[in-house]
């Protein structure tokens, strides 16, 4: 089977990333032939920590803001359909232009949907109706969805009519680990978040310039294309030694330390379902103030505090958090029993293998006579 849509394998960009590096190799202890399309030299160098059996195939495309997920998910595609493997994963609803291309090979898909792209506040008008109709082709053309929340899939159903199966992201658990040099456990606020609108970061970057005046703030993170926020963080960096900034953390270790020793994670995520960065900060014990949407409290219930997205709001929450040590205790064992009862890998990884094999005895199904080539699991 093959896998489209993300940087590659192994990659630590993003949530997708993450997920197929968990994904890929279960799929392979399952009884699969995995191959993941990536962008060649644009994904996070990891190769000797790849599993062997994985296939890693690098596509061709254009990598700008607006056209990278097109370009490579359409070269990709192309590829896939000379390869013609016994299914697909499709990642974004981006590549759902190019469904019609599988399905004429008679390749079954599973498509994760991802967020609600079309109403992210990075993107301009065109490229918001451009993943619109991503959407509207996916829904018609996907043999069936994946949607991380519960609360995607209905909007799903209400606006383009398609029901498909609920599969979270996972978390893994805390290990103990030592804090980064130069922060104390549990005497810090940390942020991780990518920098664009949607993820509360203007706020929060001022909501920094009053909390550091009694608290240290760490920040991870980067827009990946310079920009405003960036800029405002970096002059609050230089004017405020309690003030950090990582950038993009591509080692696990040092986000995972981070994650586990905070006093208190803010997530400003506002767009979309279930997000991994939420649902491993839970994982790994922090307690979490979010910004107050349907999606975060579906995610963390009563596991959270919730806020709205100004300043103020944010500061005064992520105060009164950190001046509490026995409510930051409370909030880290909720959190990360629920994370352990509802988001680990093994319940996701499994939901993905009971998917893709749904997939293969409905293509047998309609197609009696059709050929797999999957190898039996022993």
């Amino acid at each position: 089977m093959s896998i489209i849509g993300t940087r590659g394998y192994p990659s630590y960009y993003g949530g997708f990333e993450t997920l197929v590096r968990h994904l890929a190799p279960y799929l392979a202890d399952h009884g699969w032939d995995v191959t993941v399309y990536g962008r060649g030299r644009t994904a996070d160098a990891g190769k000797a920590e790849a599993d062997p059996r994985i296939l890693s195939v690098d596509s061709l495309g254009f990598e700008s803001k607006s056209l990278s997920t097109l370009s490579y998910g359409f070269s990709s595609t192309v590829h896939c359909t000379f390869v013609k493997p016994d299914a697909a994963l499709v990642m974004n609803v981006a590549n759902g232009f190019w469904l019609p291309l599988l399905r004429a090979r008679g390749i079954p898909t599973l498509v994760n949907v991802d967020g609600i792209e079309w109403e992210r506040a990075k993107w301009g008008k065109a490229a918001k109706k451009l993943f619109h109709a991503g959407a509207e082709a996916t829904a018609r053309h996907a043999d069936n969805l994946v949607f991380d929340s519960q609360a995607l899939g209905a909007r799903w159903q209400a606006e383009f009519n398609r029901v498909g199966k609920f599969i979270p992201y996972g978390g893994s658990a805390a290990e103990g680990r030592l804090p980064v040099e130069g922060l104390a456990p549990h005497g810090y606020i940390l942020m991780v978040a990518r920098f664009v609108p949607e993820n509360t970061v203007a706020e929060f970057i001022l909501a920094a310039e009053q909390l550091s005046a009694r608290w240290d703030v760490v920040v991870v993170g980067s827009s990946g294309y310079g920009g405003d926020l960036e800029h405002q963080l970096a002059t609050l960096v230089h004017r405020n030694p309690r003030v950090r900034w990582f950038g993009h953390v591509s080692d696990d270790e040092v986000l995972f330390s981070l994650w586990e020793n905070c006093g208190a994670y803010f997530h400003g995520h506002s767009v979309g379902g279930t997000n991994p960065a939420l649902v491993q900060a839970m994982a790994l014990g922090a307690p979490v103030v979010a910004r107050d949407t349907v999606f975060n409290r579906e995610v963390l219930g009563q596991a959270g505090t919730y806020v709205a997205p100004s300043p103020d709001s944010i500061a005064r929450a992520l105060d009164d958090l950190m001046r509490d040590r026995n409510r930051q205790k409370r909030m880290s064992e909720q959190a990360s029993r629920r994370a352990h009862d509802e988001y680990t890998w093994r319940i996701v990884c499994g939901r993905y293998v009971s998917a893709l094999d749904d997939l293969l005895r409905n293509k047998i199904a309609s197609e009696p006579d059709c050929q797999f080539n999957r190898k039996q699991q022993t």
